[in-house]
């Protein structure tokens, strides 16, 4: 088949007019030569004068398909679901019978900010029991996230109207006796990379802050139909990096001094500081599980291709994912149930469906974990106490040792082609971060990466899915710091879910700073696990209650 490919363009080459395969290529020798060297290659000045012409149509060829309009929501054929897919069959799943939650009966507070801290059950009890209506729980929600915006820069647009007028329908259909579920009348927010029909979808630029798309996210259209009631617009670091935006800084909530990192800053912002019940954020290396940690919030970086990325801003087409954040993980994994699931509007999403576990016993569970790992040796200590309470069984192990962190250039060049226009337009440089590390100069870096070695990166990608394939395979789950940078870097390129709890806080800083930095966890397993893993933190967070402290405003 190749053979009789260049033969065609050979005959196709022998049938272009004289003066055509007459005309001087417009490379220079040592352009190719310095293109060369940036690929590792040093060729030889024959080698040079052969290549000159056909390099040159390359790039005339680069510049035709320029031409060719691709916004951000094209997606190049991958298929990198199906090799997810492929690996999961590898070890499958034993099945295991989801508990239902039960609704506790709550009487009606007098003051009702004091829900604005409450869980999801408790919350949907007082909904379903029309002990507070979906308004007023929607106007209480409302007003805090106004009030707490203004020290923490975490709301890019407020959708009062919106909001107000899905609160009064969610009235409404309670009182003709229809109850959409545990979401139903809930105040949530959405990270702004997330389409909102009706409301601009900024992605945290100044350059797209008047961009309007005119659909709704499928997420967004999901939990609707659950009966949520979007409140906001969240911030992010701009085009997902970091916690700086056209808006300034979004700020830790437990530290206002401090950023809340990113880059779903807003959403694990406001979410910690009681301004939304949940939000829905976004990860691609790190952006859910950073700022959890650093915000205290309970959150599911699901599986590759569990949730539909459609109406979401593209990054790195393999790499992409939507998850829950919210204050408990119980809470978070009723939200991921109600999002989850094939979409055919994302062909990388999985046709997989998620279901809350409810609580379980986790007794015996397999967890494995890496001595050392934590850093702190007491607050290790503390971790595996806490773990032996629950009487799992503890497991010793040491990871694979495999070049993970060199096939960022996969994000990298997917980021670059992502905002390629961004970069050849020179708008770049309207980013309001123009340091070595942010997008403007990533951007710019990926475009010095050459194809073969995109290619051959996914090729080593595939053994390392494999091999972390197999690691997981005797263990239900590997508990570990939140954010070790093995894990989270190799982890997202696999494809393998991580869900991440609060633990505390670190030692005291200062006589001005009594606690510490917040701590974090996180459980990471097999592929489509989420459910153990889910049940596993919420036994932890059970036996610890760290989850119950929220900021002091």
């Amino acid at each position: 088949m190749l053979t009789t490919t260049f033969a065609v363009c050979a005959l196709l080459a022998q049938a272009e007019p004289p003066q055509e395969a007459a005309r001087e290529p417009a490379l220079g020798i040592e352009e190719l030569r310095a293109a060369g060297h940036v690929a590792g290659l040093e060729f030889t000045p024959g080698e040079l004068e052969l290549m000159r012409r056909g390099v040159a149509e390359q790039l005339a060829g680069y510049q035709r398909l320029r031409d060719w309009e691709l916004p951000n929501s094209t997606a190049p054929v991958l298929g990198f679901s199906r090799f997810v897919e492929a690996c999961a069959s590898r070890v499958p799943l034993a099945p295991r019978v989801s508990v239902a939650r039960v609704l506790p009966d709550v009487a009606r507070p007098a003051n009702l900010e004091e829900l604005c801290f409450a869980d999801i059950p408790t919350l949907a009890g007082l909904i379903k029991s029309k002990r507070v209506s979906c308004v007023e729980l929607t106007e209480t929600y409302l007003a805090r996230l106004t009030r707490i915006d203004a020290d923490l820069k975490c709301v890019v647009t407020l959708l009062r109207d919106r909001a107000l007028a899905q609160a009064r329908r969610m009235d409404a259909e309670l009182a003709q006796g229809r109850w959409r579920g545990m979401l139903h009348g809930l105040p949530w927010g959405a990270k702004d990379l997330l389409a909102v029909k009706g409301a601009p979808t900024t992605w945290g630029s100044a350059v797209f802050k008047d961009q309007w798309l005119d659909l709704d996210a499928t997420v967004v259209q999901r939990l609707d139909q659950a009966g949520a009631i979007l409140i906001a617009k969240l911030s992010l670091g701009e085009l997902a990096w970091g916690d700086v935006w056209f808006g300034g800084t979004t700020k830790n909530p437990w530290d206002p001094s401090q950023g809340s990192s990113g880059s779903s800053a807003g959403p694990a912002a406001a979410t910690a500081a009681g301004g939304v019940v949940f939000a829905i954020g976004s990860e691609t290396c790190g952006s859910i599980l950073s700022p959890s940690l650093r915000c205290g919030v309970s959150s599911i970086r699901p599986t590759y291709g569990l949730t539909s990325r459609h109406g979401a801003m593209a990054l790195a087409w393999s790499m992409d994912k939507l998850g829950p954040m919210a204050r408990s993980m119980a809470d978070a994994s009723i939200v991921l149930a109600a999002v989850a699931g094939a979409d055919k509007l994302d062909e990388e999403c999985f046709a997989a469906r998620y279901v809350d576990p409810g609580p379980q016993d986790v007794r015996q569970l397999k967890v494995g974990y890496v001595p050392g790992s934590f850093g702190d040796p007491q607050f290790e200590k503390e971790v595996l106490d806490a773990l032996k309470l629950l009487d799992v069984e503890l497991l010793d192990v040491a990871l694979p040792e495999l070049p993970s962190a060199d096939l960022m250039t996969i994000l990298t060049a997917e980021a670059a082609t992502a905002f390629d226009e961004l970069t050849r337009s020179g708008q770049d440089d309207l980013l309001v971060r123009q340091v070595e590390q942010a997008w403007p100069n990533v951007f710019r870096q990926g475009r010095t990466i050459p194809a073969v070695e995109y290619l051959r990166a996914n090729r080593v990608r595939r053994d390392v899915a494999l091999v972390y394939t197999d690691f997981f395979a005797s263990l239900d789950a590997l508990v570990h710091p939140t954010t070790q940078s093995e894990l989270l870097i190799a982890l997202n390129l696999t494809g393998h879910p991580s869900v991440c709890v609060p633990a505390g806080f670190g030692a005291a800083r200062s006589a001005d700073a009594p606690r510490g930095a917040l701590r974090g966890v996180a459980f990471s397993g097999q592929l489509f696990a989420e459910a153990r893993l889910v049940a596993l933190a919420e036994a932890w967070q059970e036996a610890t209650a760290f989850h119950l402290e929220h900021p002091p405003r």
